[in-house]
């Protein structure tokens, strides 16, 4: 250390302040630890609230509402061509986002959680060194790591960086380009699809493997692929991307389906090829923390790294890369540090896809089950059948229930339709509990409702559907 330097003490200090950070230090500091959060942003959030999960959910809202208005003319309501305003667009999702760092900060202020702004790096498993801030040093009895991940890129010699955006520039809709030209055909990319769509883009999906979404089941994805087919000018899949560059008029890339080859330009190039944890460059060599081969940092049930004073959380610790996930570990992980018995045990972490219609699941997939040989019964319910779907003009859902054949337990579920993320929860919950099929089939659901759907698949795992034929 440099003498004259400013140093601080804390017994605990959690680096990174998004979904997963921010929820470690507010439960930490509810646990009385004395708790300094250091993030690089003048914003608490993170990644998710400020340029991810909560920009682009405003955005999907704004994006289905013109759908609906385009599609209410199948019921007798029709509304003149929508005019954007990408400036007050803009400016309304960012007010979203405005409004929410604000509350975070709030509650910081609130719990007497220390904020530092600056750039944390390990000098040893006792030293963080802050790069920017009004603090050099903070010396602490434990850490926790939620530094995040950020989008993986495209090799320059494929595609160089400046003839491309990710999603973090999509979502700042600096304008709205006539033609885009989507590569990667994940939730990330298929969600800002559909908004540029929307919005007026014609959309264009170029995907490696040979389907989309691929940790879905297929029947699942194939509702969304369909509606998305309607609004997207075409969507490639089994093609690589083998190159691009600037033009005049755009960007010229090339893509390869089998054998045949395809040129074609592009106003504007989003590439979505999944996301990379941030662990480089943080010091971690100064530490006993270790790593996977893909850059995770190893953790056990507790979130504990292989430095028994340092802690992982989120992103940085291992998939699936979601926020609630890095929630809950946040709660285990201030709770271990202190004293609590806790650990990171779920039996379900759902995933969903806000696109329209949205696709959701959790538990074991129907592939995963066949994968590991397990004996089970699948239920079916078809939206086409429910009576509230209809009625919203949504049909093209359905819901599925994978159960153990012996013990009957609930082993996953699937979802796709009208706020099907919403619904998931009920699947969770059912899945934490231990609840067997029957349980479900036999909880009164309100009708007309999209959750029935959850009882009728229910009722269909042992061949007990009122609404379908046997």
């Amino acid at each position: 250390m440099v003498v004259g330097e400013l140093t601080e003490e804390a017994q605990l200090v959690v680096i990174g302040g998004g979904p997963g950070g921010y929820v470690a230090a507010f439960r930490a500091a509810d646990l009385g630890l004395e708790t300094v959060l250091v993030d690089e942003n003048d914003k608490l959030g993170g990644v998710c609230l400020r340029e991810g999960c909560i920009p682009s959910k405003a955005l999907l809202n704004a994006a289905h509402l013109v759908t609906h208005a385009k599609e209410a003319k199948d019921f007798g309501i029709s509304f003149k061509k929508p005019t954007i305003d990408v400036e007050k667009l803009r400016g309304w999702k960012q007010s979203v986002v405005e409004r929410l760092c604000g509350g975070v900060n709030a509650l910081a202020k609130k719990r007497e959680v220390r904020v530092v702004h600056g750039q944390a790096r390990f000098e040893d498993s006792r030293t963080l060194r802050i790069t920017g801030g009004d603090v050099a040093h903070i010396k602490f009895k434990n850490a926790i790591i939620a530094t995040g991940s950020r989008p993986n890129r495209l090799p320059q010699s494929v595609l160089p960086a400046d003839c491309c955006i990710d999603s973090t520039a999509a979502l700042e809709l600096a304008s709205i380009p006539k033609t885009l030209l989507v590569v990667g055909g994940g939730y990330i990319g298929l969600e800002l699809g559909q908004v540029y769509a929307s919005l007026g883009s014609t959309v264009t999906v170029v995907e490696m493997l040979d389907t989309l979404l691929p940790n879905a089941d297929a029947d699942l994805v194939r509702p969304l692929v369909n509606r998305l087919r309607k609004q997207f000018e075409a969507i490639h899949a089994s093609a690589r991307l083998e190159g691009g560059k600037a033009t005049n008029t755009g960007v010229e890339v090339t893509y390869s389906k089998g054998a045949e080859k395809t040129k074609q330009v592009f106003e504007r190039v989003l590439v979505s090829v999944g996301r990379s944890p941030i662990t480089d460059n943080i010091g971690l060599e100064n530490t006993k923390v270790k790593l996977d081969e893909r850059g995770f940092i190893e953790v056990d049930a507790q979130r504990r790294t292989a430095d028994k004073r340092i802690f992982a959380i989120g992103d940085a610790a291992g998939e699936p890369m979601l926020a609630h996930k890095a929630s809950r570990e946040g709660i285990v992980a201030a709770e271990v540090i202190a004293g609590q018995q806790s650990a990171f045990d779920v039996a379900a972490i759902p995933a969903v896809v806000y696109t329209s219609p949205e696709l959701a699941w959790c538990g074991l997939t129907e592939n995963q089950a066949k994968e590991q040989a397990r004996e089970i019964k699948v239920g079916k319910f078809p939206w086409g059948a429910s009576g509230r779907a209809i009625a919203m003009n949504r049909p093209e859902g359905l819901t599925k229930i994978i159960a153990d054949a012996q013990s009957r337990r609930v082993l996953g579920v699937g979802i796709v339709g009208e706020h099907a993320g919403d619904l998931i929860a009920e699947a969770v919950l059912a899945m934490e509990m231990g609840a067997e099929a029957e349980d479900l089939a036999l909880t009164i659901h309100p009708h007309p409702s999209t959750s029935e759907t959850i009882m009728e698949a229910a009722e269909s795992v042992f061949g007990k559907a009122i609404h379908q034929a046997r």
